[in-house]
């Protein structure tokens, strides 16, 4: 029922529980996980209104890094349960970019956390896993805390 799954993670304590959830979806048919993490746009910005630019540059890889790194990190420990996973880093807006990534990729089911890393900010605009619910075409299982 549920043979492609899209997995958005921002590597926060909640995420890490709908990871479990991912990986029990195997016993529900679950063959392919594709593992996405976007670099909010509007956090490099700010952080660019602060630094020099050869600063920026040098952050901006470093964050990508290490979004990269975790992301492979979550693939392994996905295909060590027998799936077959892709990974995408994207740069940009997290909420337009996971549904593009829906879009493209046609998935059974998203499975999203309910609160990421930013809580202030999901107070004042609503939580990226909401905007999703919302405007998805796609079933979307949100995992609380």
């Amino acid at each position: 029922m549920f043979e492609k799954v899209l997995f958005p993670t921002d590597f926060s304590d909640v995420a890490t529980k709908a990871l479990q959830y991912v990986k029990e979806l195997r016993q529900a048919g679950t063959r392919e996980v594709t593992v996405l993490h976007v670099v909010d746009q509007a956090n490099l910005d700010l952080l660019g209104t602060y630094s020099a630019v050869g600063d920026l540059v040098n952050l901006e890889r470093e964050i990508l890094k290490r979004a990269s790194d975790e992301v492979g990190f979550v693939a392994n420990e996905l295909r060590q349960c027998g799936f077959t996973v892709n990974e995408r880093v994207m740069q940009g807006s997290p909420v337009r970019l996971i549904l593009r990534l829906a879009e493209e990729e046609n998935p059974s089911l998203i499975v999203v956390g309910s609160h990421g890393k930013s809580n202030l900010e999901e107070m004042l605009m609503g939580s990226v896993s909401e905007k999703v619910v919302r405007k998805a075409r796609h079933p979307v299982l949100v995992i609380k805390r």
